[in-house]
């Protein structure tokens, strides 16, 4: 085994260094990742930008904030699990949220250092070495000693017995580091691409005793999120996780072949799957926000200047479901902070009333957030049927123009 071990760190050293990963030549050339541009790469760019920004047009009309925050712990969850983390979605929502969760106090520590990492990630320079150190000591934090510093001994990644990588040895380490934030500060390469090679030669030169995989996944949304600012929030870790046996054989191909076009191709298709999914849950949240609008609005015009009780306003709405009119009318009034409780520290009190929380002057000029009027309605409606496809996409401008021009009709009222 170790015989074995030595010849492939051998095999592995040679082809790196014929390859320029290791160290520029004599002649100072300038540092390139080994890759050769594809039909399927300059497809895969044309599809992402376009969705990207069709996506960005639509956000506006969903709930934006809690969709960001579902899609932050869908990436932390999804990319610890590659990692073999056993938390659930829920289990990581509740300890991010500051709740007891029963699991192995290890896995707990991962999802709280990731989270405080991902917090850090708009105020870090994608070009800066210091900044991924300082990021990979948050990501680590209480679970490494050597978190936010460059390994110093040799590290492989093996599947039982079989050596699926050796990395560099540790004395390369650093320059190959320097080397890459260079040429990743000079290139013209589009951003889809040269984010891809980044997370590819991280990869390869493993810098870290562990955690690489995180930190390759975690910059290249860092270095995305420059480009267009919903990629900071878009959970591509989820597809990895689902397709994980073919994010290890392409990493294989591209450290074994002459480019690493493979591993590039894997990651825009990824990327492009991600969004499809998240115009997919954009549309939802359009859907529900004209839905609980209108209710919110029947349920202000029930309401008037009165104090009433959750059961007279269901009674004077017409609802023979409790629990419905509980979930789908009252709760969203409360959230959307449209109406307020009587006894607000006691919210399960026999006596609790419920009355408007703003005058109806001040409604108004929260309709844009709150309550749509009939146009508005039929605008956040069309946005449904432009993401579905039922009517073709306008301009941003035009599209922008019709909603704007609703919400000031709304606000005259």
């Amino acid at each position: 085994m170790r015989d074995r071990f030595l010849n492939y760190a051998l095999r592995i050293a040679n082809y790196a260094l014929k390859k320029g990963v290791m160290a520029v030549s004599e002649q100072n050339e300038k540092y390139k990742p080994p890759f050769m541009p594809t039909a399927r790469v300059i497809n895969f760019i044309s599809e992402i930008s376009s969705l990207v920004s069709h996506i960005i047009i639509i956000e506006e009309l969903s709930d934006g904030l809690r969709l960001r925050r579902q899609n932050r712990i869908k990436t932390i969850q999804s990319s610890l699990a590659i990692e073999n983390n056993t938390l659930t979605v829920a289990e990581v929502t509740a300890v991010l949220n500051g709740k007891k969760v029963l699991a192995p106090p290890n896995e707990i520590r991962e999802v709280i250092s990731a989270g405080r990492a991902y917090e850090l990630m708009p105020s870090l320079d994608p070009y800066s070495i210091n900044d991924l150190l300082k990021a990979h000591a948050a990501m680590l934090e209480g679970l490494k000693e050597d978190a936010g510093h460059f390994r110093t001994g040799q590290v492989g990644v093996f599947a039982g017995d079989q050596v699926i990588h050796m990395a560099p040895p540790a004395q390369f380490v650093r320059p190959n580091m320097i080397n890459l934030f260079t040429w990743l500060k000079e290139t013209d390469d589009h951003p889809l691409i040269s984010s891809s090679l980044f997370h590819y030669e991280l990869e390869f030169i493993h810098p870290f005793s562990d955690g690489n995989g995180r930190m390759g996944r975690y910059w290249q949304t860092l270095i995305l999120s420059r480009w267009q600012s919903v990629l900071a929030w878009l959970p591509v870790e989820t597809v990895i996780k689902e397709r994980q046996s073919e994010y290890y054989q392409v990493l294989r191909e591209s450290q074994t072949g002459p480019s690493c076009a493979p591993f590039v191709e894997f990651m825009l298709s990824a990327i492009l799957d991600a969004l499809k999914e998240q115009r997919e849950a954009i549309q939802d949240s359009i859907h529900e926000n004209v839905q609980d609008n209108q209710q919110a609005a029947k349920l202000l015009a029930v309401l008037g200047d009165r104090t009433l009780s959750a059961s007279d306003l269901q009674k004077r709405l017409g609802m023979k479901n409790r629990a419905n009119f509980s979930k789908n009318w009252l709760q969203p009034a409360l959230e959307m902070g449209l109406i307020e409780q009587t006894i607000p520290d006691k919210p399960r009190s026999k006596n609790q009333r419920y009355k408007k929380r703003l005058s109806s002057g001040e409604v108004s000029c929260e309709l844009c957030n709150g309550i749509p009027n009939d146009e508005t309605i039929a605008a956040m409606r069309e946005a449904e049927d432009i993401i579905s496809g039922k009517i073709p996409s306008k301009s941003y401008s035009s599209f922008k123009e019709m909603l704007d021009d609703a919400l000031a009709d709304d606000t005259e009222e």
